[in-house]
């Protein structure tokens, strides 16, 4: 037997360390081992806590996304038990009002598409409330468990199917998109009948007292409709009339009624040009006043409210984005402003529930996705630990930063360091942008298939997630900054956020690179186009390249007019196409992944093949296009999702991190099972 000697032991060590360190720091593959809560709802008496995780679908079955298992807290007990598991998928969760069962939507292999079903926590098979032929896309319980409130399209003609079952399948675009309705179902009798007609509605509350139905209602069953044109209504289930409540501008978010069912809180956009429903305004049912008399009880507060629910009949609760922090808050119906209940900088909050003395919170941490917590006023609880194998996991520095634009105005950011930072080193730089731009970065988990984060610290980068002007979190007037000046100053604040980490020594200026999806997708088109000599490597994930062309093919073109762009192409034409990269493709020397979803109605993937053979043709960079096919605007399957996050870190590998020509190669080797 050979003894090794002291020198030799180390010499293996150094030589094994690769290996044994390749397990303690997150990976591409690692972001498929992540399991989250998504999203929680306390029974009545505040007890037990139904919650749903989810669980990443493995690679070995068929493609697709993700599982959703539906889970039950005992909260004295503090134990979870699992209540439907395997390969299944569960949300929109609800309680019967005696607390003994859980209702939930699925797609369960018995009925066609999803449907209403409810479990008892006595036991037994899950059991479906609604057979809607069509699906069904939400619902809302009466209080009382006798009725179901859902809403679904009406089903197709019968002769139509039959002659496209003959190949006769031409589409007439937009003009026969068929309506989405209320329909009310009793329990356990299961008589149905439809509510609503001529109309389309997008969500729907039941009353305390059962004898409305808070509903969004818009004309037309369009994706533009469903951003810019939803009204508050009221349905009388017994008569089945239709009344507007409020005529609230532009966007519409969530609604809450009073315990004692006098008031309806919901979240508003304040005009028509204001790019978020971020607003909390509370109307008496039936109406006393109109929109514009209503108080709008965010007037002044720098933020943008996320979530709202009543503690009692005259306090809303509410969630809000503050910079890159999430609170919750207090607000009573009289009192001038809100008190913070949790501040920010604890848990990036994505959801609450309040009941009793208890708010039941979903939110992530820098070190953790999300998580169930619990919150008395002052104790915050965690409940689940879903990533136990985390704590094994070297993470890397994440902070809070702020930084001047060149006018003064202050910026907020998501920063990571890179996982073995040291003082005085300059490091690469990834510039993560995020989309909208009516969207914001939070100091919570920052990982995931589309946002490098804690991967690329663990290869050595500095990751930079800017909330420029025009994105949430910083109140109306801050988010208002981009309207009609697309890639103007908000990118500007993008430049100024490099620059100061730049001169704060951090940076080297030579190895920066830039990337996002959506509206993150066209700042790096245009950073690797208007601004090239800035940026060393882009990638540009369902992007935009010609403001012209996709304004005239995307789904949302109110939406774009209204709170983007204020006018029309014909109005001023050369202001749009002078805010188009392709136009500045010429000037392009920054090497160019481009990235995009074939079936994407968003922004449409000639977008993608413009800006392709526009840097193809005039450019003076390596540019490179990836399809994928049967996505849309963003990745759902898995496998694409995996393609994406390792082909966008070669990329930024292969040209930040040393003097190199060419190109990375064009296949993958995929990690295995």
């Amino acid at each position: 037997m050979r003894v090794r000697t002291p020198i030799t032991t180390l010499l293996l060590l150094l030589l094994l360390l690769p290996a044994l360190r390749a397990q303690d720091v997150l990976t591409e593959r690692n972001i498929f081992d992540l399991q989250q809560v998504v999203e929680s709802k306390a029974s009545p008496d505040g007890r037990l806590v139904a919650y749903t995780v989810l669980v990443p679908r493995p690679f070995t079955d068929t493609p697709g996304g993700d599982y959703r298992e539906l889970y039950v807290l005992d909260v004295p007990a503090g134990t979870s038990r699992v209540f439907v598991g395997g390969k299944k998928t569960v949300y929109g969760l609800d309680w019967t009002g005696d607390g003994r069962m859980i209702t939930f939507m699925a797609n369960f292999p018995d009925r066609p598409g999803s449907q209403v079903y409810g479990l008892r926590l006595d036991g037994g098979e899950a059991q479906p409330l609604t057979d809607s032929p069509t699906g069904v896309r939400g619902y809302t319980l009466r209080p009382d468990g006798g009725a179901v409130a859902y809403l679904a399209t009406e089903p197709g003609d019968p002769a139509q199917a039959k002659l496209k079952a003959k190949g006769f399948n031409a589409e007439v675009y937009e003009e026969n998109n068929p309506h989405q309705n209320i329909y009310v179902r009793t329990l356990p009798a299961g008589e149905t009948k439809q509510m609503t007609e001529g109309v389309s509605v997008f969500d729907i509350v039941w009353s305390p007292d059962g004898k409305h139905i808070a509903a969004s209602v818009a004309l037309h069953n369009t994706v533009d409709d469903s951003y810019m044109f939803k009204r508050i209504h009221l349905l009388d289930p017994a008569s089945g009339k239709l009344t507007k409540l409020v005529d609230n501008p532009g966007k519409l978010g969530k609604m809450a009624w009073s315990p004692d069912g006098r008031r309806l809180a919901f979240i508003s956009a304040v005009a028509v040009w204001d790019s978020k429903e971020g607003s909390i305004f509370v109307t008496d049912v039936p109406a006393s006043t109109p929109f514009g008399e209503l108080r709008n009880y965010s007037e002044g507060f720098e933020g943008t409210v996320t979530g709202i629910a009543w503690r009692d009949a005259s306090t809303l609760l509410f969630t809000a984005e503050e910079g890159v922090d999430v609170t919750l808050r207090s607000q009573g119906l009289r009192d001038a402003a809100s008190r913070v209940l949790l501040e920010g900088g604890r848990l990036d909050i994505t959801g609450f529930d309040p009941v009793g003395g208890m708010t039941v919170l979903t939110g992530s941490t820098p070190a953790h996705p999300t998580e169930l917590f619990t919150f008395d006023g002052k104790q915050l609880s965690r409940r689940t630990n879903l990533n136990a194998w985390l704590s094994s996991v070297r993470l890397a520095k994440q902070e809070r930063f702020v930084y001047k634009a060149r006018d003064g105005l202050e910026i907020t950011a998501v920063l990571v360091y890179p996982l073995d930072y040291q003082s005085g080193r300059k490091y690469p730089l990834i510039t993560d942008i995020h989309g909208g731009p009516e969207a914001a970065y939070q100091n919570g988990w920052v990982t995931r298939y589309g946002n490098w984060g804690q991967v690329a610290a663990a290869r050595g980068y500095f990751v930079f997630m800017p909330n420029y002007r025009a994105s949430t979190g910083r109140g109306v007037e801050f988010a208002k900054m981009g309207l009609g000046d697309l890639v103007g100053k908000e990118f500007e604040d993008v430049l100024d956020g490099i620059d100061a980490l730049v001169d704060k020594g951090l940076v080297d200026p030579k190895r920066v690179g830039i990337g996002g999806g959506s509206y993150g997708g066209y700042f790096s088109a245009w950073a690797a186009t208007r601004h090239s000599e800035r940026f060393a490597a882009a990638v540009v994930f369902v992007g935009v390249s010609n403001q012209i062309s996709k304004r005239n093919t995307t789904d949302i073109p109110w939406e774009d007019y209204h709170v983007h762009w204020g006018i029309w192409t014909h109005e001023n034409f050369e202001k749009v196409y002078d805010r188009s990269p392709v136009k500045w493709a010429q000037n392009s020397r920054t090497p160019t992944l481009i990235l995009h979803g074939t079936e994407d109605p968003r922004v449409h993937p000639s977008q993608s093949l413009e800006l392709y053979r526009s840097l193809k043709l005039h450019g003076k960079a390596p540019v490179r296009l990836i399809w994928y096919p049967g996505e849309g605007h963003g990745n759902r399957r898995n496998p694409a999702r995996l393609d994406y996050i390792m082909r966008t870190m070669d990329w930024f590998d292969f040209y930040l991190k040393g003097d190199v020509s060419g190109m990375p190669p064009s296949t993958l080797e995929y990690p295995s099972e």
